[in-house]
């Protein structure tokens, strides 16, 4: 098995985009409306803000979780025992970020935002009457005005070679959200989980668009369109000395929204975060 990008802009994109969701978990598009330039600019100039002492400046807060996450503070995936090898910054747009870097953030938050808001419409498109059913509402209603979504600017360090035995620069984990929006990062290594139980490497070509099923989206379709278990493996060989970064958008419903008889998206999240450890 294999997951092939869909062209953004070919006659039926939104089917087979909806069709592989579906099946993998996972959508790859090429030939979307981001930038690839504005994407690069963001790696290189975040690069520069990771490799600097300003990035202390910035740490956390913890009642907002916005700012910046340091290496000694970052995740352990539910399941895991240690910590991911990376370190992070937290950017919404009412939240602090550097002011030499947030035009160009808030420029690809809104531009994201906007092709993320047209992705949930293919899948309510495509959802099985039985399916839309379940839907409180529009899917794309969800995030509109959400103040939840959240862009993440994730760097994994170069590897040293003294890293705790068994760890990963991203543990197997599921996404909490509706869906997460990646750009293809500067460096290979996201794999998902199949049906079968095989890891399958996610194509990184740089400029293609990685699209992938949280849990929020499994909880408001019951169970249709599945969260994928998904990582990130360590470089081998020369790759080891290279650092990478990842600029993952976590679509989140507004707080009130309901997904299902059980929850909103706020109890929802809550639950999440208190089992990951972060609240």
């Amino acid at each position: 098995m294999k997951l092939e990008a869909v062209d953004y802009n070919a006659p039926d994109a939104a089917e087979r985009f909806v069709e592989s969701l579906r099946n993998t978990g996972f959508g790859v598009l090429k030939n979307h409306p981001i930038q690839q330039q504005l994407v690069q600019s963001i790696y290189d100039n975040w690069q520069g803000f990771f490799n600097t002492e300003e990035k202390d400046n910035f740490r956390y807060n913890v009642d907002t979780q916005d700012g910046f996450f340091p290496s000694e503070v970052s995740e352990v995936a539910k399941g895991h025992s240690k910590k991911d090898i990376k370190e992070y910054f937290h950017y919404y747009p009412w939240g602090q970020c550097p002011d030499t870097l947030k035009a160009e953030l808030q420029r690809y938050f809104e531009e994201a935002n906007k092709l993320a808001s047209q992705l949930l419409g293919w899948v309510e498109e495509h959802s099985p009457a039985n399916v839309s059913e379940l839907y409180s509402q529009p899917l794309s209603s969800m995030i509109d005005g959400s103040e939840k979504t959240l862009l993440r600017v994730l760097h994994y360090p170069p590897l040293k070679g003294d890293e705790e035995l068994g760890a990963i620069r991203a543990g197997a984990h599921e996404d909490i959200n509706l869906l997460t929006v990646l750009p293809a990062a500067n460096e290979p290594g996201l794999q998902v989980l199949t049906k079968e139980g095989e890891w399958l490497d996610v194509p990184c070509d740089f400029g293609n668009l990685i699209i992938n099923i949280g849990d929020m989206l499994q909880e408001a379709s019951g169970g249709y369109f599945p969260s994928t278990t998904h990582r990130v493996i360590n470089p081998e060989g020369a790759d080891k000395t290279k650092a990478r970064i990842s600029l993952p958008l976590f679509l989140h419903p507004k707080p009130e929204v309901v997904l299902s008889e059980r929850h909103t998206a706020n109890s929802y999240l809550m639950e999440r975060l208190r089992e990951l450890g972060v609240i």
